[in-house]
């Protein structure tokens, strides 16, 4: 029997997410001695914001709309030696192993300072919905 074409691509999408992030997780459970849970799952929550193609690996595109969009647009030459300070693969791209080692500061780079900046320039999160009644005592 010639094979079934599957037309559910989004059912397929969400297989791929759930098996980038159990790859993800088993990753990050090598540093679970040096960092803790909620470092680690901001970390892979980055990691898959910034991997538009969820391959696995940050490549030059992505890092470069990754730097548009934080408004500091890099030429090619800067986003490669940006990766090649990170990148101990040698593949040219941007591993999560890689990625915490960068964001922990084993890896010193231009990259991680830019994200750094970039975490410290977001706005905290303001209460939403009726601010809370005060009385006069509460009034400085």
């Amino acid at each position: 029997m010639a094979n079934k074409i599957d037309y559910q691509s989004g059912k397929k999408h969400g297989i791929l997410l759930k098996n980038q992030e159990s790859e993800l997780d088993s990753i990050a459970a090598e540093f679970a001695s040096e960092l803790d849970e909620a470092t680690l799952s901001k970390y892979k929550t980055q990691f898959m914001s910034y991997d538009i193609n969820n391959s696995g690996d940050i490549d030059h595109y992505e890092l470069q709309l990754l730097m548009e969009k934080i408004n500091q647009p890099k030429t090619y030459l800067e986003l490669k030696k940006m990766i090649e300070q990170v990148d101990s693969t040698g593949k040219g791209a941007i591993n999560f192993r890689d990625f915490i080692k960068m964001m922990t500061g084993k890896t010193s780079s231009i990259l991680q300072k830019i994200l750094m900046f970039e975490e410290m320039g977001k706005k905290a999160e303001q209460p939403k919905g009726i601010p809370q009644k005060k009385s006069i005592s509460d009034l400085p």
